[in-house]
């Protein structure tokens, strides 16, 4: 297998001074792919280089997963201290007391100590059971209540406390909500994972985690073409296929994605593709070590934002509320 030199991986810096890489592995395939292929892409993406898997709990595979990590760093393949691992708290978890179970748990199927980052997955308790469709709904789903959250919050910055997680984050949230939890955090969050291509780029929320010194992780780089038949509308665009990514692809001779993902390091955010097949997580990871977009390139990837949201939430709607857009206010 081809491997890229982890030392070559752009890093980035969070607030208390710890690194991440710039770019990793996502896991969420569970809609398309088996857990044990799922857990085998990870032990090979280390092999070849990665050093940051993002995880959660409700992808149910973390206990697939943990035995592949526990296995690489048995064999001297990367040692615990040169993994940057990241998991989330599932929704149905936000209830007091509940965010240790759930960390407990993780960890013991990660087979891990600490986490590098634990992020709360929804600011929402509502919930759905695996594969639900676009029309599932939870029965007891609520809108956003900020008293609740910070309750879920102050059990998160206790996990910090206790050096079971060494940083903690936010994912899926929106600028109004993220400035009410900078404004009450005992420790801010230190990550927001966030939806990110060339077409949606949320320049507001981006721009709320880089002047607060939170990284921002991105989910979806390159357009999630394999994402859940419930997240899909007619009006979705996708940006490997935009005549201006496609150009600059052309030109360097590479896919589409590739560029998707350089964009994503040079632009400052940490990307995380989901793929299970060498030839393309070796080569996103290769992608950001070689060949940087120049500033005319980037400029042009800037200009064709079209807002364009591919994982809408709506099976995370309460009662009463209009539509998904709901849901990001």
């Amino acid at each position: 297998m081809e491997r890229v030199n982890p030392e070559l991986v752009p890093q980035k810096t969070l607030y208390t001074g710890a690194k991440m890489p710039a770019i990793g592995l996502g896991t969420f395939g569970s809609d398309n792919y088996p857990g044990e292929v799922i857990a085998e892409a990870v032990a090979g993406a280390i092999r070849a280089g990665y050093r940051l898997i993002d995880c959660a709990a409700v992808y149910g595979n973390e206990h697939l997963i943990g035995p592949k990590i526990e296995e690489a760093i048995k064999e001297g393949i990367v040692k615990r201290e040169e993994l940057f691992v990241i998991s989330k708290v599932w929704n149905d978890m936000h209830g007091d007391g509940d965010v240790l179970i759930a960390v407990a748990k993780t960890l013991k199927d990660l087979r891990l100590d600490y986490l590098d980052l634990y992020l709360i997955h929804w600011p929402f308790p509502n919930s759905h059971p695996p594969g639900a469709s676009g029309d599932s709904r939870d029965p007891n789903a609520v809108p956003y209540i900020h008293e609740n959250y910070m309750r879920t919050w102050r059990q998160m910055e206790r996990l910090v406390d206790m050096g079971l997680v060494r940083h903690i984050g936010t994912s899926n949230m929106t600028v109004s909500k993220l400035e009410q939890v900078l404004r009450d955090a005992r420790i801010k969050p230190a990550a927001n994972e966030m939806e990110l291509h060339p077409h949606f780029q949320q320049p507001e929320l981006f721009k709320l985690c880089i002047d607060n010194d939170i990284v921002p992780i991105g989910f979806c780089p390159i357009g999630s073409p394999n994402r859940p038949e419930r997240d899909r509308t007619p009006e979705d665009t996708s940006p490997i296929e935009d005549p201006v990514i496609v150009e600059i692809a052309e030109r360097r001779g590479v896919h589409p994605a590739i560029i998707c993902i350089k964009w994503a390091v040079q632009r400052g955010q940490v990307p995380i593709p989901f793929s299970v097949k060498p030839k393309n997580y070796i080569s996103n990871l290769k992608a950001v070590t070689e060949d940087p977009l120049t500033d005319e390139e980037m400029a042009a990837i800037n200009s064709i934002d079209r807002n364009c949201r591919l994982i809408k939430g709506q099976v995370f709607l309460w009662e009463g509320a209009e539509s998904w857009e709901d849901l990001w206010k």
